[in-house]
């Protein structure tokens, strides 16, 4: 008997898994035979890397791209790199970076030693005097915290030292809660994108944990999960200073918590499985069950955006709960997960130019989300 499943269907119309179903039992009243191992789904990937290498064929601007995809059973199911990728590449995740420092968030609010509550306002945990101590993490990271996100880069001005690959966290975040940008807005009002409140975000972090975000990502998450290059940074100001090697990541000190890791896809691949299996890392319970549900939870839905706590959300088009959720970044990198069906995936991308950073992200969305999806 073989399990029928079905998993992401990629820009053309093929699905990747197929299976058929057989009882192959009689309904014998008496002596039935012990029921059989549930079997594990079979995969063929082979459509999938020919689509993937049309893909390169047909970009003028992309030289490769790899992609790793997981199951909530089995772990790692695949793993294709392609055109001048290799299996083991470290690239720059841009904002499919939001999913991981989010994850560390809740690891926090998880430890009941350390008296945080991600749903309390942020005065309670920064000793400066401030502008923003009423808005709270979970507000900052759904984008909904009233900060200008992204589109208010123009007036950022002292906040810019978000991208800044020198000073700290502590001193950006200091800086950022205490400058009121001109088109702020109370809380839970509208979604605005990205920005300076993932930075505030962080600075709470450390000063919660008594850590760097450094350090707190390398306790509460990279070591149980037993991450290999996995870390945060920020190359914003300097790009071309990145050579592909995390010894080249700049920004240690002042990472940029919204869109400054990097990563192999292995260790990607284990962020996403920790969100398939209820928050464990093998059998370490790295988050609890409910933060990862907490994290699904639409909060900017109400404002024409469906977004969690790092999560972009696909709604249910029946109107029942959502069960796919994604993390795309401006270089054309991201990451899924698919609770119902306990799937996911990760692709890379290394090119830096955002020329066609669209392109890979609706390779991989073409079919899955109606409409297709376009770069965020």
């Amino acid at each position: 008997m073989k399990l029928k499943l079905l998993f992401i269907h990629l820009a053309i119309g093929c699905s990747l898994l197929t299976a058929c179903s057989d009882s192959g039992r009689d309904s014998d009243n008496d002596a039935l035979p012990p029921p059989e191992p549930e079997p594990v789904p079979e995969y063929s990937f082979t459509s999938v890397d020919d689509r993937f290498q049309r893909f390169l064929d047909d970009s003028e601007i992309f030289d490769g791209i790899s992609y790793t995809l997981v199951d909530a059973t089995q772990g790692v199911v695949h793993e294709s790199a392609l055109g001048d990728h290799t299996l083991d590449i470290v690239v720059m995740l841009a904002s499919t970076s939001k999913v991981p420092a989010v994850t560390l968030m809740m690891a926090v609010n998880d430890d009941e030693s350390l008296d945080y509550d991600v749903e309390a306002s942020i005065d309670n945990y920064l000793p400066w005097e401030g502008v923003y101590g009423d808005r709270t993490t979970t507000q900052l990271v759904s984008n909904t915290s009233g900060i200008p996100g992204l589109t208010g880069l123009p007036e950022y001005g002292a906040h810019l030292c978000q991208y800044a690959a020198v000073g700290t966290l502590e001193a950006c975040g200091e800086i950022i809660y205490s400058t009121l940008l001109p088109s702020t807005q109370p809380a839970d009002q509208a979604f605005n994108y990205g920005g300076s409140q993932w930075q505030l975000a962080g600075t709470v972090i450390e000063q919660v944990s008594n850590q760097t975000w450094r350090q707190a990502f390398s306790d509460y998450i990279s070591d149980p999960c037993e991450l290999d290059v996995f870390q945060f940074g920020n190359m914003w100001s300097n790009q071309g200073a990145w050579s592909g090697n995390p010894d080249s990541l700049l920004g240690l000190d002042n990472p940029s918590i919204e869109g400054g890791a990097v990563s192999n896809m292995q260790d990607y691949a284990k962020l996403l499985l920790l969100h398939l299996r209820d928050g464990k890392c093998g059998d370490k319970q790295v988050l609890s069950k409910s933060s990862v549900e907490f994290m699904q939870v639409d909060r900017a839905g109400k404002f024409g955006t469906p977004y969690g706590m790092g999560w972009w959300i696909i709604a249910d088009a029946a109107g029942g709960a959502p069960s796919v959720f994604y993390d795309p970044g401006a270089y054309g990198a991201i990451s899924w997960i698919d609770v119902e069906r306990g799937i996911g995936g990760y692709v890379a991308i290394d090119d830096y130019t955002r020329a066609a950073a669209g392109d890979p992200i609706g390779l991989v969305w073409a079919r899955y989300r109606p409409g297709g999806c376009s770069r965020r």
